[in-house]
């Protein structure tokens, strides 16, 4: 699925480049994001939600794709799989930085994502709904922590290593062919070393709450099914199906309205 967002920070454009370029530092204002270990270019960590009682947490990497400074665009590759096996997430991210006047910038995300398991019965409109939640949350703590301090320290571009990978692979592809154990030793000798960043554990993301009144209305048609079945079926297994069908429905809209009401 296609998500399409926008959020503002308070930073000129260049400034804002190296701000979102600084991957460790901008982390901790992800929710549910934990930023464990970094490889070359390539960020490893763990992202957690919630759904109802249920807690998932997406182990995986984040790299650089593509970083097109005179454009002021970035594209991210993001895979992640869940620790119980019970479903995978990938996505690809481009970010657009704009001038949105008065020294501030606007930054615009296209996300493709691909999502299995319990998180994907929300569907489009829910998880664009959460998305756009979560993307004003992440501004908001960059505004409040990072962008209140000094002026960001210039952030190194990722393109360049890209290329050096590239020119490794060449060298160790022509090396294996006549001698593999020098080429073995190559790798080995100029292999990223991985780097442990020392964070604090997140909070996961509750999605019901984040959701609220998407879910209470996807969960009014739930409902009416489960009082339906509740009429027609026999009783024994189907019975017990209806109730569990009008069981959830009713928990998402209670958990729903609850969150409207502290809005």
């Amino acid at each position: 699925m296609r998500i399409d967002n926008s959020f503002t920070v308070g930073l000129p454009a260049e400034d804002a480049w190296k701000v979102l370029l600084d991957v460790e530092r901008i982390a901790p204002c992800m929710p549910g994001a934990q930023l464990q270990e970094v490889a070359g270019e390539e960020y490893r960590g763990v992202v957690k939600v919630k759904l109802g009682a249920i807690t998932a947490q997406y182990k995986g990497a984040v790299r650089f794709a593509e970083v097109d400074e005179p454009g002021r665009r970035i594209v991210l590759r993001a895979e992640g799989r869940e620790t119980r096996g019970q479903g995978n997430a990938s996505a690809t991210v481009t970010a657009t930085l704009r001038p949105a006047g008065e020294g501030r910038t606007e930054v615009a995300i296209e996300t493709d994502l691909t999502i299995s398991g319990k998180i994907a019965q929300f569907g489009r409109g829910v998880m664009a709904d959460v998305s756009s939640k979560l993307l004003n949350d992440f501004a908001t703590c960059l505004e409040s922590t990072i962008l209140s301090g000094e002026a960001p320290a210039p952030a190194a571009a990722p393109g360049a290593t890209v290329t050096t990978a590239e020119i490794v692979a060449d060298e160790v592809a022509d090396v294996a062919v006549s001698d593999p154990e020098r080429a073995a030793q190559f790798v080995e000798a100029v292999a990223p070393k991985v780097r442990t960043i020392d964070s604090k554990p997140a909070e996961p993301v509750d999605l019901l709450a984040v959701a609220g009144g998407s879910v209470a209305e996807r969960a009014v048609p739930a409902a009416i099914v489960g009082l339906f079945l509740l009429q027609v079926l026999p009783k024994g297994r189907m019975k017990r199906l209806g109730l569990a069908v009008l069981g959830s429905a009713l928990v998402a809209g209670m958990v729903a309205g609850k969150q409207q009401q502290k809005r």
